[in-house]
Order: C-alpha cells, then sequence, then structure tokens
C-alpha cells in the first residue's frame, strides 16, 4: 500500500500496477510517440510534473509516475541504487504496455536514474532531457567554509522546528497552477513527506554519481541539459547567494562539458530559473526541449524507415 502519510493516495490517478512484488503509480496521456516519461527529482513525484505533461501530451504520449517509496506508489526502504531505479521503471512500462523508444525526462536525482537508465537501455531511448540532473562532477565542486557551514547549521534551525510553516508555502508558491483538487492534497505530501528527499538522496554522493560515471556511454540519441541559473527558493534561505551563484557557474561548465560529450548534445542555460522549481519557472522552455527532441526522433525514425524500404526495393 501506499505509505499512510500520503494524502494523495485516494487521487483519482489513471493506475496503480503490479510490478514486482510492488504497487507503482503511472498516469498515462496523449497518442503517439515517442513516449516522454518524466523521473522526478528527490523528494518530488510525477503529479509535481502535471503542468509540462498536460502541455507534452498535446503532442505525444506521456507518461508521469511515482517511483517505490514516493508519492502513491508502494513504500520501500530508501535509499536505492540508480540501477535498481531504471530496472524498475522499465518493468512498469512493460507492465502497462507503454512502447518504446522513450524520451527521458530527468530532474536532479531524476536525472542520474534516467542516465543509468539511457546507459543499460540505450536501444530504447530516442532522446533525453535533463533538467539541472545530478553529475558525478559535483563532487569536485568546493563546500562551503566552516563558517558558512555553520552559518547554514543555524538557518536550518528554525527550519526544523516549524517544518510546516517553512515548507507550505514555499510548495503553495510552486504549484499554485495545479488543478484544485490535486494542488492541496499534493502541498499536504509535501509537508508530510519532506523527509524523503533526504533519504532518496541519502546515497548520491557516496554510491549513485560513480555508478553513473562508471556505467558506460550514453546511446547515440539527442540530449539536451537545460541548467538552472537562477537562485533556488529552497536553497536560498539557508545559503549566502554568492556561493549559491558560484556554484551555478561551476554547475553550467558541467553541464556544458557533458553535453559536448555526445554527438547530438546541448545545453541551454535558463537565467530565470530554480533549480528546484526548474519546470515551474520556465515550463516553456522544459516543453520546448521535449518538443525538439521528439521532432529529431521522429525525423530520425522516418529516415531508418526510408533507409531500410530503400534496401528492400534493391
Amino acid at each position: 500500500m501506499p505509505h499512510a502519510a500520503s494524502p494523495l493516495a485516494s487521487w483519482p490517478t489513471s493506475g496503480r500496477y503490479h510490478v514486482g512484488g510492488r504497487q507503482l503509480m503511472l498516469r498515462r496521456s496523449g497518442v503517439g510517440g515517442p513516449t516522454v516519461v518524466f523521473l522526478p527529482g528527490a523528494g518530488l513525484i510525477g503529479l509535481d510534473f502535471l503542468n509540462v505533461h498536460d502541455e507534452v501530451a498535446r503532442f505525444t504520449t506521456s507518461v508521469i509516475y511515482d517511483r517505490a517509496g514516493t508519492g502513491c506508489s508502494d513504500d520501500i526502504r530508501l535509499p536505492r541504487s540508480a540501477a535498481e531505479v531504471a530496472q524498475e521503471l522499465r518493468a512498469l512500462l512493460r507492465a502497462t504496455d507503454v512502447p518504446a523508444p522513450y524520451v527521458l525526462v530527468g530532474h536532479s536525482l531524476g536525472g542520474a536514474y534516467a542516465r543509468r537508465y539511457a546507459q543499460l537501455f540505450g536501444d530504447e531511448v530516442a532522446g533525453v532531457l535533463m533538467l539541472d540532473p545530478a553529475h558525478e562532477g559535483y563532487a569536485a565542486m568546493p563546500a562551503q567554509s566552516l563558517v558558512a557551514q555553520a552559518r547554514t547549521g543555524l538557518a536550518l534551525l528554525p527550519a526544523l522546528m516549524n517544518v510546516r510553516k517553512f515548507y507550505r508555502p514555499m510548495f503553495e508558491r510552486m504549484l499554485s497552477a495545479w488543478p484544485d483538487q490535486v494542488r492541496q492534497p499534493l502541498v499536504d505530501y509535501h509537508v508530510a513527506n519532506w523527509r524523503r528527499s533526504l533519504a532518496e538522496a541519502k546515497n548520491l554522493r557516496t554510491e549513485v554519481l560513480a555508478e553513473i560515471a562508471a556505467g558506460g556511454r550514453m546511446p547515440d540519441a539527442p540530449l539536451i541539459v537545460l541548467t538552472a541559473m537562477g537562485i533556488d527558493p529552497f536553497m536560498a534561505p539557508f545559503m549566502p547567494q554568492a556561493y549559491l551563484r558560484d556554484l551555478n557557474v561551476r554547475k553550467e561548465r558541467i553541464y556544458q562539458a557533458f553535453a559536448a560529450s555526445v554527438p547530438h548534445g546541448e545545453n541551454r542555460s535558463l537565467p530565470d530559473a530554480g533549480h528546484s522549481t526548474l519546470h515551474t519557472d520556465r515550463p516553456d522552455a522544459v516543453v520546448q526541449a521535449i518538443k525538439d527532441l521528439v521532432a529529431a526522433a521522429r525525423a530520425s525514425g522516418a529516415g531508418q524507415r526510408a533507409l531500410e524500404e530503400e534496401r528492400a526495393v534493391g
């Protein structure tokens, strides 16, 4: 069953499906291919991407889902390896008859999971969109000074003492455009389950970054990275803006190099988007990037079919 703290358990999603001994939530909208699949960042769930999901469903099939341990899916012990998450997603897509190829859209930790999926099942991937993804280059980014760490710890105390008062306004602003029937339950879910973001990302630096770094090449499919260069509203209360801006500059270099490491890679920097809120600050940029990847996949597919037909005639 979903974890008891989830007020979304009774919300009418498209369905919960039995996969590997667990029930997982998946919502599918739209028609046509390639199918776009959203992989949320740590602490977020499928319905947090409902705004872009609905727009994408206007021109192709779109899927949002909840990983085990999050949202409306069954509760499990966290964290997990990137490979386990990728294999679970593949099993879910097969169980629900969602056909490949896929355009994977991975945000933050979900970007690492999308990359692992592409490494393991590259022949099923038509394109990848990374939204400020977790990357092994993060390990080399500078930590705060001891003084700054102490100040951050002091700044965290009020939030930890009154989580509901701190987080609720942030999520209410972030989800202000969501439908009435889902907005408040979704805000309630995040306020009640904020620790899950910490639990999911607990092994990011110790295991997941090394796993994707050693996981092999990305497939020969188009890759777009959207880099959030604005100040993240969820980080701003705890860290100096100068430190966050410096991290953004360093992060942009990492993503530019990552995009350049594949034959069809591109980095697009967004000065007016924060890390946690990239898809709500700039849904237009996210949807446009997905449109570009879908168009490239369709063009490639048409070219491949023409080549096969030419060979058959010859």
